[in-house]
């Protein structure tokens, strides 16, 4: 009988695990996201390439945000892309009382992504009250 051989099989490197917290108003960069993560070394775990948009609101939203949320459980850390939504900032806060690791990141029209310092860090106007959480 033949051994069963597949390249994969050769491809066994253990990297830690992104989720990518990102607003809504980012929805389209979501690839983008997932590639800028796989080329820093990462494997992301992203909910809009998971869950698409709500699942085209198929599902109660809140079965999506209790999945998301269980991702940002298993997560090694978490990166944020663009300004900060609701959504995200739960996030980071579920990621912070864990005592993972955020790191937040700035995308350059369209083109480019690059690390911000947390100072300069953008949060959407109804949460900009809740900056502490960062």
């Amino acid at each position: 009988m033949s051994e069963f051989k597949h390249q994969a099989l050769e491809l066994d490197k253990t990297k830690k695990i992104i989720y990518t917290a990102f607003s809504k108003h980012y929805f389209y960069f979501r690839s983008f996201i997932s590639r800028y993560v796989l080329e820093n070394g990462g494997i992301p775990l992203n909910p809009f390439m998971i869950f698409d948009y709500f699942l085209s609101d198929t599902v109660d939203r809140d079965l999506i945000r209790e999945g998301n949320n269980n991702l940002v459980k298993i997560a090694d850390e978490l990166w944020v892309f663009g300004p900060i939504s609701d959504g995200a900032l739960a996030e980071i806060k579920i990621s912070k009382s864990q005592g993972k690791i955020v790191k937040y990141f700035e995308i350059i029209k369209s083109k480019e992504i690059v690390p911000l310092e947390i100072e300069r860090v953008v949060l959407e106007d109804d949460v900009k009250e809740f900056r502490h959480i960062l």
